[in-house]
């Protein structure tokens, strides 16, 4: 079947885009592993011995980078319903992470401990039109603040991708009554078109 021209350009784009290009050269599984570089960078989410739960995590490029910056005395968790090769340092279980089996093999894995950081860079598979896929959008923010009220340790951070429009600022004000602070944030590496953003929640307050 031949590629439709958007898809066709949307590969030429995807090959000349300098973040691709780096992360084959770096050894990085995607172009998103730099924004979580640049989020770490700016707001120090990623320290040596913590431990992190990454949702939706294939194919791998934050918990690539969650992996080396925690190291050897940290942990990352990971999990996604798509399969994902392996990675040094990441313990990772394949199901949906909203159904309770799925939950449980994480909650199995963690021993009864908390977690120190809940990352997602999660969004749904895009059909272009805004009015489906911002409310698909938003339905997978809210998830992973679900999961992240239940697995932080007291003084948490949460940090999730999240797309502008329809329910932004009522999830907004959800987070902020959970966390000492939240900060919006686009990285460079988010292509300038897209309509992401990323909240960094620090201080969860525990349930």
């Amino acid at each position: 079947m031949a590629k439709s021209g958007s898809s066709g350009r949307w590969l030429q784009e995807h090959e000349r885009d300098p973040y691709v290009l780096r992360a084959r050269r770096d050894g990085y599984r995607s172009r998103a592993s730099y924004k979580l570089l640049e989020l770490d960078a700016k707001d120090k989410v990623l320290r040596p011995g913590a431990v992190v739960l990454d949702l939706g995590a294939a194919p791998g490029g934050w918990s690539q980078v969650a992996a080396g910056r925690v190291g050897a005395t940290g942990r990352v968790i990971a999990t996604d319903i798509l399969p994902m090769d392996p990675l040094p340092g990441v313990d990772f279980v394949q199901g949906d992470f909203t159904e309770q089996d799925t939950l449980d093999r994480v909650l199995g894995m963690l021993g009864g401990a908390g977690v120190d950081l809940v990352i997602s860079d999660m969004a749904p598979n895009m059909s272009g039109m805004r009015a489906v896929d911002q409310p698909r959008a938003m339905h997978l923010v809210e998830l992973a603040m679900d999961i992240a009220s239940r697995v932080l340790k007291p003084g948490g951070v949460f940090l999730s991708k999240v797309f502008q429009g329809e329910d932004f600022q009522q999830l907004l004000a959800q987070l902020r009554q959970s966390y000492g602070t939240v900060a919006s944030r686009k990285p460079q590496a988010s292509r300038a078109r897209s309509r992401e953003l990323y909240w960094v929640a620090k201080g969860f307050r525990g349930n």
